[in-house]
């Protein structure tokens, strides 16, 4: 089975969070979740969507697509999929084995496992080895507001529609006070700081989280390759400490356990290398004694890569959705959490494709 077409295409959607505007991660006012698409077609008429990283680096990733990855990528066995991406690897990476390149991998390896699904007849959690359960709980992924009110009514606003986990985006106190005194005393919340701080400041304001009880303190030092002193603090903290989304290959993931750093791997299924590469750094983590907890901040086929491997998994905790109301879902309301648990599709491959009539209305490029 060959591949025919490779079409990388960026779908931004308009979105509200409840909050004030914030630039967040994105250097400017956060309005539309950019996505991007990738599709590969083959000679035995199977399709496959993938997705690659994402946000406002996706016309970046869609030129790697364009122009390094899909010329290589035409023609090749579809069903080869460990041996293909390991060639496209090796071909790319004098052009860097982290960042962009390993993202257009990524959504590329994820359509080729989404063809691998659909050929064989099966939904992806067959292909990884089956399921452990059929749905994931949710946990509600709130965006920056850097308003202790707002991180308050959105927490009881999300518990109210079935979380049993928030997740706060923040580098202050002040908002983890106000999530924790509106959720109670036994609801786990989870602090991402994206990298804020360094050594230093990091412990102090671990010492000033401490009576927050933190499910876990994600990403809290620049750079997140810092993984000695990522390992010191999570000695010294006692904060279980979360780290991997900035990582890409298992290469990295295997150096931060050797070096002790984190108690939770958190593997980004399009910025890793895609599925093939996640179930390596699963491997490596059960080895090293250290919990997988994927991130996964998408709404398209990366989500559904990631709900398919934490399917299949033991004893991944939950799946990431961010909190926020979309203007249109590519699946509709397929995905949407009830009760906080978001059912895992039965049908093959990924279980569900894209709407063409919300592609068509939503991407950005001439296709």
């Amino acid at each position: 089975m060959k591949i025919t077409n490779i079409e990388a295409i960026p779908v931004p959607i308009p979105f509200t969070h409840g909050g004030p505007l914030a630039d967040f991660i994105v250097g400017k006012n956060w309005t539309e979740l950019g996505h991007l698409l990738v599709r590969v077609d083959t000679d035995a008429g199977i399709t496959g969507y993938g997705e690659a990283f994402g946000f406002n680096a996706i016309q970046t990733t869609k030129t790697a697509i364009d122009t390094l990855i899909a010329p290589l990528a035409l023609g090749r066995d579809a069903t080869q999929i460990e041996s293909l991406m390991d060639d496209l690897a090796l071909k790319t990476h004098i052009f860097g084995r982290y960042g962009v390149t390993t993202f257009a991998l990524s959504g590329l390896d994820i359509a080729l496992w989404d063809i691998a699904g659909k050929a064989a007849g099966l939904p992806l959690y067959k292909m990884l080895g089956g399921a452990h359960r059929n749905e994931i709980p949710a946990y509600a992924s709130l965006l920056k507001y850097q308003d202790p009110d707002v991180c308050a009514r959105l927490t009881e606003e999300a518990l109210g529609r079935g979380y049993r986990f928030i997740k706060l985006h923040e580098n202050t106190i002040e908002p983890v006070a106000a999530t924790r005194a509106a959720g109670g005393d036994q609801l786990p919340i989870m602090l991402d700081v994206n990298c804020s701080w360094s050594p230093h400041q990091a412990r102090t304001m671990v010492e000033a989280l401490a009576p927050y009880n933190l499910h876990w303190l994600e990403e809290p030092l620049w750079p997140p390759e810092n993984f000695e002193a990522l390992a010191q603090l999570r000695a010294e903290s006692g904060i279980p400490i979360a780290a991997g989304e900035n990582a890409c290959t298992a290469w990295q993931f295997d150096q931060m356990f050797k070096d002790g750093a984190v108690d939770y791997a958190q593997a980004s299924v399009t910025k890793v290398g895609g599925l093939t590469e996640m179930r390596k750094v699963a491997t490596l983590a059960e080895v090293a004694n250290v919990r997988v907890q994927p991130h996964s901040p998408y709404f398209g086929p990366g989500f559904l890569a990631t709900l398919h491997f934490i399917a299949s998994s033991r004893d991944i905790e939950s799946i990431e959705r961010f909190y926020v109301d979309l203007e249109a879902n590519m699946y509709g309301n397929t995905l949407d959490p009830v009760n906080g648990f978001i059912r895992v599709p039965d049908s093959p491959g990924l279980g569900i494709d894209p709407d063409p009539v919300f592609i068509k209305k939503y991407r950005t490029d001439s296709g």
